[in-house]
């Protein structure tokens, strides 16, 4: 089968948890504007919330799961948290899934690696 092919390789079970959590937590679209805004550079709740066209309370809810994911980190400035995308990977992610939504939207074959210009609904 599969395993004796030399260059098989399968991933463990704790790596697919990890994984399959992340896109769990992405399957949401308000997460993934306020995610995309993120990676734009650091924001309050407030900001991301009007960004994402979603109450500020369900914005801070969101961003609870995301940091425990460890998909964001905030920063404490006085009473003030500011939020930022956790690293390069998250970009990645979501530059990846973006890319491929954009072309499933307009039929296009899946070549290249370029990210989409405007994510849907901006």
């Amino acid at each position: 089968m599969h395993t004796s092919q030399p260059e098989f390789d399968m991933p463990g079970d704790e790596q697919v948890h990890l994984a399959a959590e992340s896109f769990r937590l992405l399957a949401d679209p308000t997460r993934i504007k306020v995610l995309w805004a993120l990676l734009q550079g650091e924001s309050s709740v407030a900001c991301l919330a009007e960004l994402a066209g979603a109450a500020p309370t369900a914005v801070s809810q969101h961003l609870a799961k995301l940091r425990l994911a460890g998909l964001v980190k905030g920063r404490r400035e006085g009473t003030y948290i500011y939020y930022s995308a956790a690293n390069d990977h998250v970009r990645s992610l979501l530059s990846q899934a973006l890319f491929h939504a954009d072309h499933i939207d307009r039929d296009l074959p899946a070549a290249g690696h370029a990210v989409p210009h405007h994510p849907a609904g901006n």
